[in-house]
């Protein structure tokens, strides 16, 4: 059956929908309540077709300390090779890395069997695309690859994984910008959206300009969208630094609430408010899980 056949039936036609037996060669055995099993992490190898680029140390180490404290909260997907008595990832690399930093020895995982690799792409893919960690780039990426790799239209793609074309087409169209701009991307040093915005500039001097105003004067998305149609519009840009906006000074009336929240919870406070000061946002800080729980408690009492 060819990929084309298949996708015709949808992406899901794919993916089996309950694990795929394991070998005798095993190692443990399927829980009856679970569906996954317990594998040795030293038994598992990535995936040699793994579209994610960058795995950030400190959201790592992050994850870790979470996996170590709460457990391991979904499963990793693997596959296992007959001829080395292994495991290779299909999806899961991050949670497999975090769970290796936490001094785990073993990991929970469902086991499926791609029929060969361009399968084993398409589970991988999917898997990624449907959480929400990955950056733009990435993301960009893995829809490319899906529609060469199965010949599928943008529509196609869209349906399959629960987005409408537009969004599918914006984040296509992040390809098309420059390498330094991608690497942004890719580092969360900009958004998706000021990528977007960068695109409605064609003049590739004026869109470095515009990316070099964004990383030296932190303009938000909307400032970013309104500077892009001013350029459009002929209008010529001051590559001067934004002065620095003034910090609304608080009332007394704040800074007390501040101080007395501080004081209830045990941590760090900040109100914010907008120009009308009826609206606004507070934030609370944690410091730890423990923290986090210590917190929780004293605000539902």
């Amino acid at each position: 059956m060819n990929s084309r056949k298949a996708l015709g039936r949808g992406l899901s036609s794919l993916i089996p929908i309950s694990p795929t037996p394991l070998p005798p060669t095993r190692i443990g055995s399927p829980s009856e309540e679970t569906g996954f099993i317990k594998i040795s992490i030293d038994k598992i190898r990535p995936n040699h077709l793994q579209p994610r680029r960058h795995f950030d140390p400190e959201s790592l180490s992050e994850l870790a300390t979470s996996i170590k404290q709460h457990g391991l909260a979904q499963p990793i997907v693997v596959s296992y090779d007959t001829l080395s008595r292994s495991y290779e990832l299909i999806a899961g690399e991050r949670r497999w890395r975090a769970a290796q930093l936490s001094g785990m020895t073993e990991i929970d995982a469902v086991v499926r069997q791609p029929r060969d690799d361009q399968h084993r792409l398409a589970l991988t893919l999917i898997e990624n695309l449907q959480r929400a960690d990955l950056n733009p780039i990435e993301v960009a990426f893995g829809y490319l690859r899906l529609m060469k790799e199965f010949h599928i239209k943008q529509s196609e793609l869209a349906r399959e994984v629960g987005k409408s074309a537009a969004a599918i087409s914006n984040t296509l169209r992040l390809l098309d910008l420059p390498e330094e701009i991608q690497k942004a991307l890719q580092f969360t040093t900009i958004t998706e959206g000021h990528g977007r915005a960068l695109l409605m500039l064609t003049d590739p001097n004026s869109r470095h300009t515009v990316f070099k105003k964004i990383l030296e004067d932190g303009l938000s998305v909307r400032e970013t969208e309104e500077l892009a149609r001013q350029i459009d519009a002929g209008l010529t840009i001051s590559t001067e630094p934004t002065p620095v906006r003034k910090a609304t000074s608080k009332s007394a009336d704040l800074r007390a609430i501040e101080s007395s929240l501080q004081q209830t919870l045990g941590t760090k406070v900040v109100i914010k408010t907008r120009q009308d000061p009826s609206k606004g946002s507070i934030q609370i800080h944690f410091f730890s899980f423990e923290d986090f729980d210590r917190i929780l408690k004293a605000i539902k009492k």
